[in-house]
């Protein structure tokens, strides 16, 4: 017989055993294809279209600067008397892309705390783009339609994007603590407080925190879930403090002044920018200070000029000049309505800031700058300092022309609104940048132009 094994072809087939599925996760949801539909149906938590919700806010005005923006670069093609229409609408299109790929970006750089700046940048490299792109596709184009529109653009997402973020509301909710209570007086009605530590927060975008209560094993498995769902987590008093636009006086140290090194180097640079600013405004101010020396002298004699000592920087002492607006011999203070100690005409100098047109000296000689706190008479200064220990962090910056005080809450006549005042004062200080100098600015003129009232 032969020992010979027999191959593995000349085997007999054998049934081989079949595998059992493992059998479905025991759930009350049935299994279906492998989307992330099915894991939403088992517990997980889907995010909210907020970048649409943010977009749809600045619409109208991206649709105002694009309209503004083809109407002046179609006066100029009008002007030519050219008629390739087909480019003209082509050159429109791109203008009003413009905007709104801007306005598109914008929301997504909304936590950025330089919104003037951000949205200059922003709005000037898409607008260069635009342009590069017409050049390549060789589209016959007014170039100095082009840079007339190109101001427009910029200043347009501006106010679009300082009116998103006051206009943007997240949903917030604030972790229940005993001042929880104080912090909605302070915010209003559309913050909710979570009293129930296993309450779903998926459907909020920012919660609200005090770093004392909360930083606890009571509150730890909820915070972890917060962190987990990607929810911004914000101690209530800064949110407080950004949202109004003040600081608590109460609380304020030194301590909490944290700058970033963006600040410092605007520190080191603003006293350029003022003196800049001076030597740019002096062909307008000299002549129209004349006019003013004259009138006053033409009115009343002399002297033209009012001078008290106020409070500066560190606490130093200097001559704060001004025209004089009111008769001679009567006493100075805080004016009152139809006040007959102010002269025929001077009601006029004092709505348009222009008896303050001599404090450009006091800038140049260092004493003051362009923007910061309001300088007071040395009187007032000592008195409030005696009350209120934090009115002395004023003294840490230049006094200024104009203020954020000034813009937010215009004049004090009280001591409660002296410590409102104070309020704004030391969020100027710890916020100090070149854009919200520039937002002070803007403001200042709105109310010398437009008289609107401070709110």
């Amino acid at each position: 017989m032969s020992n010979a094994q027999p191959t593995p072809e000349e085997l007999p087939s054998q049934p081989r055993p079949r595998r059992r599925a493992p059998k479905a996760a025991e759930s009350s949801v049935p299994l279906r294809a492998p989307d992330l539909l099915g894991i939403v149906e088992r517990g997980a938590n889907v995010r909210r279209h907020r970048w649409l919700r943010d977009l749809a806010i600045i619409l109208p005005s991206v649709a105002v600067s694009a309209l503004l923006q083809c109407a002046i670069y179609a006066s100029f093609i009008l002007r030519a008397t050219r008629s390739d229409w087909n480019n003209l609408a082509i050159v429109c299109f791109a203008l009003c892309l413009v905007p709104l790929v801007a306005g598109a970006l914008l929301p997504a750089l909304r936590r950025h705390e330089f919104p003037i700046t951000v949205a200059v940048v922003v709005t000037a490299v898409v607008f260069n783009f635009a342009v590069a792109v017409l050049s390549a596709l060789r589209i016959p184009v007014s170039y100095w339609g082009l840079l007339s529109a190109a101001p427009v653009a910029i200043l347009g997402m501006v106010y679009t994007n300082l009116s998103f973020r006051r206009a943007v509301r997240d949903r917030v909710a604030i972790l229940d603590f005993p001042g929880a209570r104080k912090v909605l007086e302070l915010l209003g009605d559309d913050v909710v407080v979570i009293t129930n530590r296993s309450e779903n927060v998926a459907g909020f975008d920012r919660i609200l925190i005090d770093s004392e209560a909360h930083h606890s094993a009571l509150w730890s498995k909820l915070l972890t879930r917060i962190y987990m769902l990607g929810i911004d987590v914000t101690p209530w008093i800064s949110f407080v403090e950004t949202r109004l636009g003040r600081v608590d006086v109460e609380s304020f140290d030194i301590a909490h002044l944290v700058f970033s090194p963006s600040q410092i180097y605007y520190s080191k640079v603003k006293r350029l920018v003022d003196v800049t600013a001076v030597l740019i405004a002096l062909p307008l101010a000299v002549p129209l200070g004349a006019l003013v020396w004259l009138y006053i002298r033409a009115l009343d004699g002399g002297p033209a000029l009012f001078r008290q000592e106020r409070r500066g920087h560190g606490g130093s002492t200097f001559t704060m000049l001004k025209f004089r607006t009111m008769y001679r011999g009567t006493n100075g203070g805080a004016t009152q309505p139809n006040d007959n100690r102010v002269m025929p005409g001077c009601r006029f100098l004092r709505a348009l800031r222009l008896d303050e047109l001599p404090q450009l000296v006091n800038i140049l000689r260092g004493e003051m700058s362009w923007i910061g706190p309001r300088p007071v008479a040395v009187p007032i200064a000592e008195a409030l300092e005696a009350t209120i220990p934090q009115y002395v962090h004023r003294q840490l910056v230049l006094p200024g022309l104009s203020g954020w005080a000034q813009v937010s809450h215009g004049y004090a006549s009280n001591h409660r609104e002296e410590i409102e005042k104070l309020a704004y004062d030391l969020y100027y200080i710890k916020e100090m940048s070149f854009d919200l100098d520039l937002l002070i600015l803007a403001k200042t003129l709105r109310t010398l132009l437009f008289r609107s009232k401070v709110h």
